[in-house]
């Protein structure tokens, strides 16, 4: 569903219950990228993702489609990015009940100086309810790059909101895709390594694939639905250079 025409924002259900809110844009050079968050419409609504504050207009018009945008109960950020927590005191502004949701190391650096609201800061296994679905949040320091990173998987329909890992480029035209997303993102991150290249990466990709998610959503691209835990171990094989590439 097109929610805005000028901007090509549109909105698609990518499990049940939670919706891909997606906005296409041009990065420097002109080249099509895109910017997703992720809505889980419940009893307690949360949002993953703001994106810049430039998108909170076009967000916010996709998310009143699904939900009063004031009912906002949660607003959720991997790491402390433009893309993930620039419009959050607008969102703030806009839900009064809303609170910010993050890591522990998040909320301590970055998020309780800038949101106009304290976060709820969530440890390792932490989950919230939301009403039939709920969240819990898993610490991936510097994975795929920030010291306070973390991805909150939804337990119900195994969804993990997986922020900027298997980010592709273009414009995103396809909302949840079954076919190959891997071969994508790492010609994507061959073009602009955004990984941190932690010590750690190989355990905490292990730690993810062991949720055994049904769904992936990304931030940039499409999501995708399959065997999460497969390929989450072939993008740790690909980071350590034992899968071929694709050209």
């Amino acid at each position: 569903m097109i929610t805005n025409a000028q901007s090509g924002t549109n909105l698609h259900e990518v499990a049940d219950g939670i919706f891909r809110i997606n906005t296409p844009v041009a990065i420097p050079g002109g080249a099509p990228f895109n910017f997703n968050q992720y809505l889980v419409v419940d009893d307690e609504p949360l949002l993953f993702h703001t994106g810049p504050k430039a998108l909170f207009p076009v967000v916010s018009e996709a998310i009143a489609r699904l939900v009063p945008l004031a009912s906002l109960r949660y607003v959720g950020l991997s790491h402390f990015e433009s893309d993930e927590c620039g419009a959050m005191n607008a969102f703030l502004a806009a839900a009064p009940r809303a609170e910010p949701v993050c890591g522990q190391v998040a909320a301590m650096v970055s998020v309780n100086d800038f949101a106009d609201r304290p976060a709820r800061a969530l440890a390792e296994g932490d989950a919230l309810k939301l009403g039939r679905h709920e969240v819990r949040w898993l610490d991936t320091p510097h994975v795929p790059h920030g010291w306070e990173a973390g991805l909150l998987m939804e337990t119900a329909t195994r969804t993990l909101l997986c922020g900027d890992l298997f980010t592709q480029g273009g414009a995103g035209e396809v909302p949840l895709s079954e076919g190959d997303i891997l071969g994508p993102s790492e010609a994507f991150r061959g073009q602009m390594d955004y990984y941190a290249h932690s010590p750690a990466m190989g355990a905490i990709l292990e730690k993810l694939a062991r949720e055994r998610p049904a769904t992936l959503a990304c931030m940039h691209g499409s999501a995708w639905r399959g065997d999460g835990a497969a390929l989450l171990r072939a993008l740790a094989a690909s980071l350590r250079g034992g899968v071929a590439l694709a050209a």
